[in-house]
């Protein structure tokens, strides 16, 4: 069966940094587009970065840019978020999400499988 597991989340104090992974497992996601999506408690699930098969295309929503850098491993079938600076708001559970290709996209209704989610909580 095809799973997304999500793993890194954590209590971090603000200024500090997490790398969330994803992993995929049942078959090879080289040729598929990849996401990070975050809700927090009373909001709706929004978009944080987005990577293509090809590597070097990527996406960031404009609250996380410059802090944020989302990589792949196709070898692994890995997805990373590093994320550096956190800030209180970025608490939220954080979710991987797998898109078929081509493009990527900012919208949660385009993507095609989801992890279950890692919690990130950022003190002050």
């Amino acid at each position: 069966q095809v799973q997304l597991v999500e793993s890194g989340g954590g209590l971090v104090q603000a200024g500090g940094s997490l790398r969330l992974s994803c992993a995929a497992s049942g078959r090879s996601f080289s040729a598929h587009v990849m996401g990070w999506f975050r809700q927090a408690p009373g909001k709706e699930r929004e978009f944080v970065a987005a990577i293509g098969w090809i590597a070097g295309v990527r996406s960031y929503a404009d609250s996380v840019k410059g802090r944020f850098t989302i990589s792949r491993d196709n070898a692994k079938n890995t997805v990373y978020l590093q994320m550096n600076n956190l800030k209180p708001e970025d608490t939220a559970a954080y979710y991987c999400a797998e898109r078929f290709g081509p493009t990527v996209s900012r919208t949660r209704e385009d993507y095609d499988y989801w992890g279950q989610g890692t919690q990130v909580t950022v003190s002050s």
